[in-house]
């Protein structure tokens, strides 16, 4: 069973000297929300393996950050077994406050201009065929990390030239430039999540516009055809049926290649409810429609992530690509 901490006052990453700030200063005031008991259906593997632990101890030895543990992602213990991990660079602290998000909020730290050769050294120990990179929202920079994103690309390449590059980035609202800049770096698939449908964005990710992520991903696609192109929704927050298949709809004019729908888990009473636990069945339909509407790959299933099984899904995109185009 996934079992979720209330990271907002029992945060075992807060680090010491820290006191009792919390994790989450911009819901504390926010009421209690409703947590409800989770079905059978939603069950994770607990991590303890010594492979687990040995990329743990790769990831703590050059002081990097993973969307594994910051997010809560309840695959942590497959995945880490499996040496894959998601780095998420330029610090842990995001500047939006996300209904739905666990990562911390706050003023960031400045960029960590050594950041780029310790993911690289990371990738290279790891020995990754396929790498993801995130990063929180960096409002604060001018272009919002969009150099740094470049940056990490070019010193993976350079470290392992052999090793696929998927990144999963923020929006770079109101950051002109930000977004051909990292393009430009040319990584294998590009993925933004919408995250939910747009008549949530106000109550889920006020600090977002539904339309100016799709067309971020379209973007993608004029500048350079050759990335893949991704992006992932959670169900569960009280969106309806006929607003996920419009929201597929909107993702395929963009010629997004990838669809990845996961339940949406509740971090703490303060984060959003869980309005409902979408069942195996539902997903199983949505993963149909979403096929037949053109995606290259869908996966949709209660413990799906943005970056679970990543590595597979591209050698699965890269095979889709090739059965569509006969190249």
């Amino acid at each position: 069973m996934a079992v979720v901490l209330d990271l907002l006052n029992n945060d075992p990453r807060r680090k010491a000297g820290q006191g009792a700030a919390p994790r989450h200063p911009e819901k504390a005031h926010r009421p209690d929300t409703e947590v409800l008991r989770k079905p059978d259906w939603i069950r994770v593997k607990a991590p303890g393996s010594p492979a687990f632990a040995k990329t743990r101890s790769i990831v703590k030895e050059h002081g990097l950050v993973t969307v594994c543990e910051e997010a809560g992602c309840p695959n942590i213990g497959e995945c880490w077994e499996k040496k894959h991990a998601t780095f998420m660079i330029m610090g842990d602290t995001c500047t939006r406050a996300c209904a739905f998000c666990n990562v911390k909020t706050g003023l960031p730290n400045a960029l960590d201009p050594l950041e780029p050769e310790h993911i690289a050294d990371s990738v290279a120990k790891l020995g990754l065929s396929h790498v993801v990179i995130t990063s929180v929202d960096r409002d604060d920079l001018a272009d919002g990390g969009a150099k740094h994103f470049a940056l990490t690309i070019e010193a993976i390449r350079a470290r392992s030239p052999n090793t696929t590059i998927e990144i999963l980035t923020p929006d770079f609202l109101r950051k002109p430039g930000a977004l051909e800049v990292v393009v430009a770096a040319r990584p294998d698939v590009f993925n933004h999540n919408l995250e939910t449908v747009p008549s949530k964005y106000l109550s889920v990710r006020p600090g977002a516009r539904y339309f100016h992520s799709i067309r971020l991903l379209q973007r993608v696609k004029e500048i350079d055809p050759t990335i893949f192109t991704k992006s992932g929704i959670m169900v569960g927050l009280g969106e309806e049926r006929h607003e996920v298949l419009q929201l597929m709809d909107d993702l395929r004019s963009a010629d997004v290649d990838f669809l990845t729908i996961g339940q949406y888990l509740q971090p703490t009473r303060k984060h959003h409810r869980v309005v409902k636990f979408v069942t195996p069945d539902e997903f199983k339909s949505y993963d149909t429609i979403a096929t037949t509407k053109g995606f290259l790959l869908v996966s949709a299933t209660p413990l799906t992530r943005s970056s679970h099984h990543a590595g597979e899904d591209f050698a699965k995109l890269k095979a889709a690509r090739m059965a569509r185009n006969g190249k």
